[in-house]
């Protein structure tokens, strides 16, 4: 199983694993999954492999043949395209969520745009500077927007459409209003509905049989993939070349198989406390990490039980991880960067995997590999890597708090224990200053706790910087994995697994006033309205603290008023 780092490992493997201790448990377990015949019967779509019941699972395997089934529709994008290119559109907005948006923000940030092809930026916050900050950037007579959303009634990308069609309704007119935009959703969704009602350039209609996690070479991936130049062909045949080698129907033994291995080594490690998988990657893709955020977070942290991924926080000294991580290298050919650091943590006894990648198109693969592999994990874990059940409570408390602002006018008041400094810190806690209160919260946590940043701010470089050496900071000295969320992006990505673990959270919400607010119409083409972008934000920030509380997770709020920054450096400076 042990194998060096440096170059291609032997039988041309894409996975190479320096387990240590953990080497026995491994090969145990993919004897075990070799026993139970798990991976043909996976490929037969046998869902007595995760669970007795076959709800959302049986009508969840669509992923499994979808890099074969969409060849079948590439000519429906390639005419979407041409004809999108000859009208002399030059940008593409994408309002969307978690798995309708993830994707397509990875292919954007990866490969950027082709000559000629149009330019694509995402749209998945309710932040209000953040959509005015998109309205005000594009000409929306020549952007195209792609409403992507798999129920067809997410509340944010329905609320973007709104906001935007009404926007374009007073650009462009009534007659080509519709033309600006186009569906991805599911058959006989509401927002299939709506695009026939505002008659909208085209539907990509998906097959019902993927969920949104594992939805990133169906239309919801491939779609905006295309509009921005990449090779469709090139990226299903990696995506191919993957469920071959993972069986592809025919089930090669799980010891000649990376998404078995990797999958089994995800499963058993967490089953023994190593749960914390840290992602490092080249920093040409990046950003896949975030779609693997997702995919494991939502599919894994669930019945008490999950493997937490650890993304996009800068490696520090080798003595400052605790006996619960396990390292993932995502490697391009050629890049050295990380390798010495990595030798380090194995050489202390750190699970390393390291996963290599030829090119930029090698994604196709790896979306494919991942999302079998966190299949795999579920197995291991005895859950359903497939449902989301913990979801819902956040956004029906956010549903909830609109409502009463509706009728009443006023959102619900909570109290500060303290403010000094600019800060607003809200939570269980006794303090004379937020440093204080911050350092508190944080001792509290016991072994194997982690740290969440939910950051109800605008996403944007400044912000990145700030809450990346906030969080540096905060692991090295607490000795704590710790994560980073946009909200309420991350509610749709990590939101499931805060609530469904263990429950060894520590959860730091940070909230700012927006400069800024936009009304959300209550129908597109209707200049009433009855909520802003800043309410629903605020109350989805509400809804999911008081789901977190609710289900016995330890919150702390910090509200920095109008200085994110000047905010998140205190912070910092407070753990000295």
């Amino acid at each position: 199983m042990e194998k060096k780092d440096g170059g291609r490992p032997a039988h041309g493997e894409s996975l190479s694993a320096r387990l240590g201790l953990y080497d026995a448990i491994v090969r145990a377990g993919l004897a075990k999954l070799d026993g139970d015949n798990v991976i043909r019967r996976i490929w037969a779509g046998d869902h007595t492999v995760w669970k007795p019941d076959p709800t959302e699972i049986a009508n969840r395997l669509g992923w499994l043949h979808v890099a074969e089934s969409m060849r079948g529709h590439l000519a429906e994008i390639e005419e979407l395209t041409v004809s999108i290119r000859r009208e002399g559109y030059t940008h593409a907005l994408l309002l969307g969520m978690g798995g309708s948006s993830l994707a397509p923000e990875v292919f954007s940030r990866t490969f950027g745009h082709k000559e000629g092809f149009l330019q694509l930026d995402v749209l998945d916050s309710t932040d209000p500077d953040t959509v005015l900050g998109h309205a005000s950037r594009l000409d929306l007579r020549k952007t195209l927007l792609i409403v992507s959303t798999k129920s067809g009634t997410t509340v944010e990308p329905l609320s973007f459409f709104k906001y935007f069609f009404n926007l374009v309704l007073d650009t462009v007119g009534p007659q080509e209003a519709g033309r600006h935009f186009i569906a991805i959703t599911d058959p006989g969704s509401r927002l299939l509905e709506m695009a026939q009602r505002y008659r909208f350039r085209h539907a990509f209609v998906n097959d019902p049989n993927i969920g949104g996690r594992y939805s990133a070479l169906s239309y919801f991936g491939l779609v905006p993939a295309r509009l921005i130049g990449l090779d469709l062909e090139t990226l299903l045949d990696r995506a191919r070349m993957a469920a071959c080698d993972a069986g592809g129907g025919k089930g090669p033994l799980p010891s000649s198989n990376d998404a078995a291995r990797l999958g089994v080594i995800l499963g058993e490690l967490a089953g023994v406390g190593r749960d914390k998988v840290t992602l490092v990657a080249s920093k040409e893709i990046g950003s896949f990490g975030d779609w693997v955020e997702q995919l494991i977070a939502e599919s894994t942290g669930k019945e008490g039980r999950g493997i937490l991924p650890v993304v996009g926080e800068p490696l520090g000294d080798l003595r400052s991880y605790g006996g619960d991580r396990v390292f993932v290298h995502l490697r391009m050919e050629g890049d050295e960067t990380n390798d010495l650091a990595l030798h380090g943590l194995a050489r202390l006894g750190h699970p390393v995997i390291v996963l290599r990648l030829r090119d930029r198109y090698d994604l196709g693969g790896q979306f494919f590999l991942w999302e079998m592999a966190v299949a795999v994990a579920g197995v291991c874990l005895g859950i359903n890597p497939f449902d989301q059940p913990d979801v819902e409570s956040a956004k029906e408390l956010a549903r909830r708090v609109t409502a009463d602002f509706q009728t009443k006018g006023r959102l619900p008041a909570l109290t500060p224990v303290l403010e000094a400094g600019g800060i607003r810190v809200y939570g269980d806690i006794r303090a004379g200053t937020p440093g204080e209160a911050l350092n508190r919260f944080l001792a509290q946590g016991q072994g194997g706790a982690y740290i969440a940043l939910q950051a109800y701010v605008p996403s944007n470089a400044e912000t990145d910087q700030a809450l990346l050496g906030l969080r540096a900071a905060l692991r090295d000295r607490f000795g704590k994995a710790t994560t980073v969320g946009y909200g309420p992006r991350f509610l749709h990505s990590t939101g499931q697994l805060h609530k469904g673990d263990a429950g060894k959270g520590l959860f730091m919400q940070l909230t700012a006033e927006a400069t800024g607010n936009a009304g959300i119409p209550d129908e597109a083409g209707s200049p009433r309205s009855s909520l802003t972008f800043g309410i629903l934000k605020e109350a989805q920030a509400l809804g999911d603290r008081q789901a977190l509380l609710d289900g016995g997770r330890k919150v702390i709020r910090f509200h920095l008023g109008r200085d994110v920054i000047g905010g998140l450096r205190k912070l910092r400076e407070a753990l000295g």
